[in-house]
């Protein structure tokens, strides 16, 4: 499998993903993603570089958001005062589904993140959805705190707000990766 940067073409699947993501969850019972992503949005994360995917063949089999900008009102200033990356938007094609193609991939960010000089994977998850919580947690990450509505850091409401980290290090992923080397992360204070 080649893990690749997205490109504006790749529009169209990741907005499946994050459709065929919701509908698997909520089938669950868990309302993550349930809202449409704006397309704008997602373009604009595609065309600065920050989006990741992972082709299997002609199949796309998983994406990733790997940024050095954190989500707002979730970390403290002395939290982004350390070098870190953030993994968002974390997907996996259910046709490709229980083959670790996710811990691969938290695997690829966290060498990524390495190279670039982070010194934390960081992440947030839906602050309801505690099978994906055990999940990042059986990757290695340690739960920091619970952000929950009008508790955010600069105030506003909070729907992904479990936050979670682990230190970056190399990694055998086992990608034949096409990205480029990453940035050195820069540093927030």
């Amino acid at each position: 499998m080649i893990i690749a940067p997205a490109t504006p073409d790749d529009l169209a699947v990741l907005l499946a993903f994050r459709k065929e993501a919701a509908a698997w969850v909520g089938a669950l019972g868990i309302d993550q993603w349930s809202r449409p992503y704006p397309a704008d949005r997602l373009l604009a994360t595609i065309e600065a570089g920050t989006v990741f995917m992972v082709r299997d063949g002609e199949a796309t089999a998983a994406t990733i958001t790997l940024t050095p900008d954190a989500e707002e009102g979730l970390w403290t200033d002395a939290e982004l005062s350390e070098p870190s990356l953030f993994v968002n938007k974390l997907t996996v094609a259910r046709t490709h589904a229980g083959r670790n193609i996710g811990g691969r991939l938290l695997d690829w960010a966290g060498d990524r993140a390495y190279r670039a000089s982070a010194q934390w994977l960081r992440l947030d998850a839906w602050t309801t959805n505690e099978p994906l919580q055990r999940y990042y947690r059986k990757q290695g990450f340690e739960h920091v705190r619970t952000v929950r509505e009008g508790t955010a850091v600069n105030g506003g409401p909070r729907v992904s707000g479990w936050l979670a980290q682990r230190p970056t290090r190399p990694a055998n992923h086992g990608f034949t990766d096409e990205t480029s080397e990453p940035w050195p992360v820069p540093v927030d204070g």
